[in-house]
């Protein structure tokens, strides 16, 4: 073999791991922002993986993966979803939260959007139509104007007419449609109520304190992305403090909680994953229709009951989608 030509066998047999890093580096990448924290949301990414494999992609074979979350901080997502920009992602993915849906949106109009929605996503201007969602963003909503009201009908189940109290996150840009919910739930019932906000572990734990100053016998937690990833802090405070407490999330009252009633989220970032692998095989945003909650679960923690001393209504019990005992 001449020197030349054994010196360009050389060269490209060197350059071999090169172009495989290269068809590597072609992978689709998906940028995933979550609102809230790693471990709090952790179930629910898992639920949204599952999802995606489910459509034939699966993180470091064929599609990678960059995650972000903004821990609570709504500020931080404007760079991160620039940055998604930036990669480029195939997809950005938004969850945890409705203001990077918003954000993402008025950023680009050219990236595929999937999004969770935590409040109506055509009254807040995010889509257009339900079934015809325009531009380029669709996803899954688990929003329900109802929940509020059930969640009341279980509190006032455990405590009567006794006063109650309704939690909420201050900074979650749904808590001014959650309150309304109330103020018309409250009213319907003429149920004496007091609001209570909380944003941070600390004032969280200072409420709980506090409670007996409200004169309240129940707490109904708001659903909003910081309480969901404060599952076990809320679930302890509520069992020390001894307060009927209703959760939004399953999750809660597999965790110890008294009883929730919601949307079931696993099944929600499921089909988010659907959705997200479905565009990357080339299907728009703009003709995937939001996806609708189908399934509310009411679960009760027998366990829990008893050792609060509270008497879960028969009724209650019968209508359980789950007793854990």
């Amino acid at each position: 073999m001449r020197r030349r030509g054994f010196i360009a066998l050389i060269g490209g047999a060197a350059s071999w791991p090169l172009v495989g890093r290269a068809q590597q580096g072609a992978m689709p990448v998906i940028g995933f922002l979550n609102g809230g924290t790693m471990k709090g949301y952790a179930p629910f990414v898992e639920a949204w993986r599952v999802g995606l494999r489910q459509t034939g992609f699966i993180e470091g074979q064929n599609v990678t993966i960059q995650y972000r979350y903004a821990d609570g901080d709504p500020a931080r997502s404007a760079g991160f979803i620039n940055e998604f920009i930036r990669l480029p992602s195939a997809v950005i993915v938004i969850s945890g939260g409705d203001a990077a849906a918003r954000q993402v949106k008025a950023i680009t109009r050219s990236i595929p959007i999937v999004s969770t929605f935590g409040s109506d996503p055509v009254e807040t201007g995010i889509v257009q139509k339900i079934n015809q969602p325009g531009a380029n963003i669709t996803g899954v909503s688990v929003f329900a104007a109802q929940l509020v009201e059930k969640r009341l009908e279980l509190a006032r189940a455990l405590v009567g007419n006794s006063r109650i109290a309704y939690l909420i996150d201050p900074n979650n840009p749904n808590s001014k449609a959650d309150r309304a919910g109330m103020s018309a739930a409250a009213g319907k019932f003429a149920q004496d109520y007091a609001v209570l906000r909380a944003s941070t572990d600390a004032e969280c734990d200072a409420l709980f304190i506090s409670l007996p100053k409200a004169d309240a016998k129940a707490l109904i937690v708001e659903s909003a992305p910081f309480f969901n990833g404060k599952v076990e802090q809320l679930v302890r405070l509520a069992t020390q403090n001894r307060i009927a407490t209703v959760f939004p999330r399953r999750e809660f009252t597999a965790a110890g909680g008294l009883t929730s009633y919601g949307s079931n989220l696993p099944e929600a970032y499921r089909q988010l994953g659907i959705y997200t692998g479905r565009i990357l095989k080339g299907d728009k945003p703009a003709d995937l229709p939001i996806v609708m909650p189908s399934r509310f679960e009411m679960v009760v923690n027998l366990k829990t009951a008893n050792a609060l001393g509270i008497a879960v209504p028969t009724d209650i019990l019968l209508r359980a989608d789950e007793v854990i005992e």
